[in-house]
């Protein structure tokens, strides 16, 4: 039998460091050791009753089977009530997608607008998937260096080459929690129109936001940048429906359109169970939204009051989003060995900052309960004691 032809493109795509760290977690549990998993990105909190109840109103009622490819009409208006009213952006249904989830939106968008040989610009660092998602598409990502976490337009402008065709905004930032400040926005809105870039905003965890602030989606300021932002959001981390796998994008119609092509020969449209789900989370009652973000900002300042009392440790507040990223080059170890023997010595799951371009950091998701964020921590600086013979 001949040898297995894989292509190249898919040769060069690195596995998700995250999952990967998820999947090592399980595995040890299953063996019946005592895992604390602090490296998962999503709440631990259950889908809110009314959500799961439109969920099975819909299967009561046989509402089962495909759906425009788009999504349905409904679930289409909400996002255009909901971006409104949040974001103070206007949209017709035209001008949204509904997928599955935003990392659907994402590999659709870099699909819809990029050509073999684009360039990127990404914060660094940044969510896994933006550099892997880009090489996919036959595109350069181009890394753009940040000040405590947070991209600015002078960091951009240093990038920008005849090349540039789009840049990504993620605020809040996974994996550092990171808010671009306001001001800054508003620049970097400006050199995407002087120098005719698409903005990708990623706005995933904007619900997720702590000390009383405000995210600000780029697209709302003028029209000359709505006209070339394409920004995607998901139901998964804000209303802790990770597993129904809805996520949505709204741009200029020309976008969409083409978003809408690649989706109808890819996935078609998300489940149509999840879809009625998520008109709910959107029509109905926020409190649990409310409730879920007031219990990560309880979260936040416990673990970073933990992490600031560790030797060998630096971590700065974040802002938003459910993740903290501290600095572990105090215990002399990069971040991909401080996670193995961590794991190892101490079964503390966290990923290493080195998977989203900053090995002097790792990732501690605080979206777990008090009680396993405390024997989290508690082992954690068990460990940096011994590393430090402390």
């Amino acid at each position: 039998m001949g040898e297995l032809q894989i292509s190249k493109r898919a040769a060069g795509i690195k596995p998700s460091a995250t999952l990967a760290i998820s999947a090592k977690a399980k595995e040890l549990a299953k063996a019946g050791k005592n895992v604390i998993d602090l490296g998962a990105g999503e709440p631990d909190f259950e889908t809110p009753t009314n959500i799961k109840m439109a969920a099975k109103k819909a299967i009561d009622e046989g509402f089962t089977k495909y759906t425009t490819n788009t999504g349905i009409q409904e679930l289409k208006k909400a996002v255009c009530e909901k971006l409104k009213k949040d974001n103070n952006l206007t949209y017709t249904e035209e001008q949204v997608i509904i997928s599955n989830g935003a990392k659907q939106s994402l590999i659709n968008t870099f699909l819809a607008i990029l050509d073999e040989g684009d360039e990127v610009i990404i914060p660094k660092p940044s969510c896994v998937s933006f550099e892997e998602q880009v090489i996919l598409c036959g595109a350069k990502p181009i890394f753009a260096e940040t000040e405590h976490f947070k991209i600015k337009a002078e960091h951009i402008k240093n990038k920008i080459t005849n090349k540039t065709k789009a840049i990504i905004l993620n605020s809040p930032c996974n994996p550092t929690g990171a808010v671009i400040e306001n001001e800054e926005v508003k620049k970097i809105a400006n050199l995407c129109v002087k120098h005719n870039i698409i903005c990708v905003s990623d706005e995933t965890y904007e619900k997720i936001i702590y000390d009383s602030k405000k995210n600000l989606s780029i697209a709302s300021l003028n029209k000359d940048i709505y006209e070339k932002t394409i920004t995607i959001n998901t139901l998964s981390k804000s209303y802790s429906m990770t597993g129904w796998r809805i996520g949505y994008c709204a741009g200029s119609k020309q976008y969409i359109e083409a978003m809408s092509r690649i989706q109808g020969h890819t996935t078609s449209a998300p489940s149509s169970i999840s879809q009625k789900a998520a008109l709910e989370a959107l029509r109905g009652s926020q409190e649990a939204v409310e409730s879920m973000r007031k219990e990560f900002e309880e979260r936040r300042d416990y673990i970073i009051k933990r992490l600031k009392n560790m030797p060998g440790i630096k971590c700065s507040k974040p802002q938003g989003a459910f993740y903290a990223f501290p600095d572990i080059t105090g215990t002399k170890l990069g971040s991909r060995e401080f996670c193995e023997k961590l794991l190892k010595e101490e079964l503390v799951a966290i990923v290493p900052g080195e998977a989203f371009g900053e090995d002097r950091c790792v990732r501690i998701s605080f979206a777990a309960s008090k009680e396993k964020l405390r024997a989290g921590m508690d082992r954690l600086e068990r460990f940096c004691k011994k590393r430090l013979g402390k």
